[in-house]
């Protein structure tokens, strides 16, 4: 006899047990032992406790999400974004639906209203039977600066920035497990207020080479760059960065972190490892070639997929309460969300992503960022 089954058969003679005779007790609870394979004394206590039996509707419930459909398109899109938790694939799923079904895809009416009401934990119990199957894919390259660090003050409020313009930078390198050598590296950067991302490729860290791709991100951004914040690493305390950013009509203020105190820049390391380590990994970039391939990337598909379609939960409250910190977030939103419900972007800027929004589908640009990721490997192992 199956659980459900017998939960049926404990309802259906748990009311007559207890208003029958000391006879009529011993007849049923030989039934009940002989139908479903009990104990004596454990059948006596489930019909005696007090405790309501849950109703079989909790199980009706979690068989309704019991649908192909729906199963195959939340397997689907979790991998397309790169494996979220429940808690954020449930904004994707809003997100994504209208953009799945563009692409193609067959969907009825009922997986849709499903997943309409689909809970986090929901999601996550149809992803653990299959969660184990699937991974995402170094060294600190980080010296520090010469006299001008007193020229640069130190940050370590930058968390509290809510106004878009304000961002957080470092460099990742793609060194393998050795320094030695020339290779290829990110300036990867992340507005604080929004999580809007942005990525270019180099070759080494000079000066000139993280001063072009600055000047290439901040031609790219939606919004002007009001603070700079980046760790005591010379590629960032040079004498070129400060020129630039102080020796224009609205200077930007420019800051650095503690040295030695990673969690001073959390925002910008957090998307080191989210960004660029598990979609890149470890590997050694040490072909010239792969700057171009990597800026192919990073320019197009990867920078509309990240912030258009990749929501993310920000901190809004940190107490200590007792011996605990208790940390409360923002329900999960896009970077391009929160531009839009930002005050500090104009009605142009806002109009101009709405547009670029409605043409882009995230099925359609993960598979592209798929097939450059393929050839950047091919070119590394070649």
């Amino acid at each position: 006899m199956s659980k459900e089954s017998r939960r049926e058969y404990l309802i259906s003679i748990k009311k007559r047990y207890k208003t029958s005779s000391r006879t009529d007790k011993k007849t049923i609870l030989d039934e009940f032992c002989n139908s479903c394979g009990y104990n004596r004394k454990y059948a006596i206590r489930v019909l005696n406790i007090k405790k309501k039996v849950k109703p079989i509707g909790i199980i009706e419930r979690r068989k309704k999400y019991d649908n192909e459909e729906l199963k195959s398109f939340i397997i689907k899109t979790w991998k397309a974004s790169n494996l979220p938790c429940g808690k954020r694939l449930k904004p994707i799923i809003k997100i994504w639906l209208p953009k799945y079904i563009d692409s193609g895809e067959v969907i009825s009416n009922e997986a849709k209203e499903l997943l309409q009401q689909i809970s986090a934990a929901t999601i996550d119990r149809i992803l653990k039977p299959i969660r184990h199957r699937f991974k995402k894919r170094g060294l600190s390259t980080t010296r520090p600066g010469s006299i001008i660090k007193n020229l640069i003050p130190l940050s370590t409020n930058q968390w509290d920035e809510t106004r878009p313009g304000y961002l957080e930078a470092d460099t990742v390198a793609h060194c393998g497990n050795s320094i030695a050598g020339m290779f290829v590296y990110t300036v990867n950067m992340v507005d604080i207020a929004t999580g809007w991302s942005i990525q270019r490729a180099m070759w080494g860290k000079g000066e000139h080479g993280v001063l072009e791709a600055l000047k290439t991100i901040e031609s790219t951004l939606p919004f002007q760059i009001k603070g700079f914040d980046s760790d005591n690493g010379s590629e960032f305390l040079n004498w070129r960065l400060l020129k630039y950013f102080k020796h224009r009509k609205f200077p930007v203020t420019y800051t650095r972190s503690r040295s030695y105190h990673k969690n001073d820049n959390a925002h910008i390391e957090g998307k080191n490892w989210t960004l660029i380590r598990q979609y890149l990994g470890y590997a050694r970039f040490e072909n010239p070639k792969l700057v171009n391939l990597l800026n192919e990337f990073y320019m197009a598909d990867f920078y509309n997929f990240i912030n258009f379609f990749l929501p993310s939960s920000k901190l809004i409250i940190k107490e200590r309460i007792g011996s605990k910190i208790v940390k409360r977030y923002d329900k999960p939103q896009t970077p391009y969300e929160r531009l839009l419900k930002s005050k500090g972007i104009e009605k142009d800027v806002k109009e101009v992503l709405r547009l670029q929004f409605k043409k882009l589908n995230p099925y359609k640009l993960e598979k592209q960022i798929q097939e450059k990721l393929r050839k950047i490997f091919a070119l590394i192992r070649s």
